[in-house]
């Protein structure tokens, strides 16, 4: 029998799924590492806990509890609101209760999966292919565009030989000029096509160049903040992609707080390591996430769903290619990047798989 428990709980510790076992009383028996992260309490300090008791809203979870004891079957729940007792954080929640008996002793099984995480699931996956859609359109229109630009360009030079009066050619310098910044433009629409070069890095060497590089631009006006986790280990990636990753997004954040104008302009750059994440379906057991923050005035809700997609931008003088890039390098390290804005904070968070990338240095 105590094979039989051993074995149990290494299976139910294996689970990515928050699970907890209770007994009759309702007291916490076992709870495996996921549900460890979403309650935000040790094992040591949960167990022999009442399971309703960590939470501000027992009546309702006593009231599940006794509903699955009485019908003597599981019992399953979507999008419950479960507020932990002293904290700020609010779980809503998918979650299954089950019973079984263990000899004559009940024992109850609960399941629990953030129901966020399957709309953020959903919404990334949406999100990810009507970007893919529009950068397929996009670079078939730069295709078309890039094409006739060489014989303007070609033909203005010609033009500018065959004329005169030297004043005449400041025309044909403006259409070669103009040709070359439409070049320049289709060349960014297009992307790189230039595969990624994985090696081992650091991304606090990566940070430390992207705020060298923001540093020479802005100076002492708006304070630049790190905010480091140093057991965070190498991984594999492009340095130099990655070094575009955080500046464009460091950028688009230095130019809207020089255009607000705001008292006491800062963009904080924060790692931190993440257990039991999901990015595309796929869980991972640790993950990397680097958050750039500013405290600017914001991004309007309506463009902050399409700001990933390539052409939109929220200043009148962007190309709206710098976030699409980032989706894009981002996308080729297995990562994702999402963004949550209000007015006084915008931050990006990039997360990166880091057992994945590891695994291609093997």
């Amino acid at each position: 029998m105590v094979d039989q428990d051993s074995a149990f709980r290494r299976i139910v510790e294996h689970q990515f799924t928050a699970v907890a076992v209770l007994d009759s009383a309702y007291q916490v028996e076992h709870i495996n590492s996921s549900a460890e992260l979403l309650l935000f309490r040790s094992a040591k300090q949960l167990l022999g806990q009442g399971f309703d008791s960590l939470f501000e809203n027992p009546e309702d979870i006593r009231e599940v509890l006794a509903a699955m004891v009485k019908q003597g079957s599981s019992v399953s729940v979507r999008a419950a609101i479960w507020k932990l007792v002293h904290m700020e954080e609010q779980l809503t929640l998918d979650f299954i209760v089950s019973p079984f008996l263990e000899g004559d002793d009940l024992r109850i099984i609960i399941e629990m999966v953030p129901a966020d995480r399957a709309v953020r699931i959903s919404r990334d996956e949406g999100r990810i292919d009507q970007t893919e859609t529009s950068r397929h359109l996009v670079r078939g229109l730069a295709h078309e565009i890039k094409n006739p630009l060489g014989g303007i360009r070609g033909a203005a030079q010609l033009l500018a030989s065959e004329l005169p009066n030297e004043d005449l050619q400041e025309y044909t310098k403006v259409i070669i000029e103009e040709a070359d910044r439409l070049r320049t433009l289709v060349d960014r629409l297009l992307g790189s096509h230039q595969l990624p070069e994985f090696a081992r890095l650091n991304i606090h060497q990566v940070i430390e160049r992207v705020v060298s590089l923001l540093k020479a631009e802005v100076g002492e006006r708006i304070e630049l903040v790190r905010d480091y986790d140093p057991s965070i280990p190498e991984f594999i990636g492009d340095e130099a992609q990655l070094i575009q990753v955080f500046l464009n997004i460091g950028r688009n954040a230095l130019q809207a707080l020089t255009e607000s104008e705001r008292e006491n302009p800062c963009i904080t750059f924060k790692t931190r390591t993440v257990r039991q994440f999901t990015i595309r379906q796929k869980r991972h057991r640790i993950v990397l996430r680097v958050d750039v923050i500013d405290n600017g005035p914001g991004i309007k809700r309506d463009l902050l769903e399409k700001i990933f997609y390539p052409m939109i931008s929220g200043r009148a003088s962007g190309t709206g290619l710098g976030l699409s890039l980032v989706q894009q390098i981002t996308e080729l390290h297995q990562g994702t990047v999402v963004c949550e804005s209000v007015p006084g904070r915008t931050q990006f968070s990039v997360y990166f798989p880091l057992e994945a990338m590891n695994e291609q240095d093997k």
